[in-house]
């Protein structure tokens, strides 16, 4: 798949394109299985919303990405005030976000990330989509249609060129049936890319489908 091609079908798929309308012999064909081995404990673990931490104080704060309220809220050490407390964790999100994927890559300005979104586009099309921070800005796409999956790596890079689209180049993806039937992609994936130096993104996921 050439880069143009990518950028093309990912703009189709996602408004819920379905297998029928993909190029011939186009995308990886899914390998279903009745009950999926591997390690998938990383959905047992979590993380707070990115920049929040635990301060020298032991209280739970956030950094670069506070609503701007809540600096008048903390003391010159940093310490949120004992009345401002529950002010404070009213505007701040502090929820536990269970990790959905598990994954090592070799893309341009990727330090990595713990999520992925899986969400229905059609009938018989769901996209999954890597979630950025502040130190990743390369996402992963995985369109899932029929039988078919269609990688590729979408770059925003932080300086100023253009968004880059970069196509699979060959790769397999297990899903687990029984999991995806009851609403939940449970799947490992292994995907080259088509681009010179060779990148390449594995993995796995546990993530429910959101309809």
């Amino acid at each position: 798949m050439n880069r143009i091609g990518a950028v093309l079908l990912l703009g189709l798929l996602s408004c819920g394109t379905n297998e029928r309308q993909l190029p011939p012999g186009e995308g990886i064909k899914i390998e279903w299985t009745d009950n999926l081995s591997g390690d998938f404990s990383f959905k047992d673990s979590w993380s707070y919303p990115e920049g929040v931490y635990i301060n020298a104080h032991g209280q739970l704060s956030c950094d670069g990405l506070c609503p701007p309220e809540t600096d008048a809220m903390k003391d010159a050490n940093g310490k949120i005030y004992p009345d401002s407390l529950a002010a404070f964790y009213s505007v701040v999100d502090t929820s536990h976000l269970y990790h959905s994927l598990r994954s090592e890559a070799a893309v341009h300005e990727w330090a990595g990330t713990h999520f992925i979104s899986v969400k229905r586009a059609g009938k018989d099309t769901v996209i999954c989509t890597t979630q950025n921070n502040a130190a990743t800005h390369s996402s992963l796409h995985i369109i899932l249609t029929g039988n078919r999956a269609v990688p590729v790596i979408r770059l925003t890079s932080i300086s100023r060129t253009p968004e880059e689209i970069i196509p699979y180049k060959a790769g397999r993806m297990q899903i687990d049936a029984p999991m995806w039937r009851k609403g939940i992609l449970k799947a490992s994936f292994d995907f080259t890319f088509d681009v010179e130096g060779g990148m390449y993104w594995r993995g796995a996921i546990y993530a429910r489908v959101e309809e």
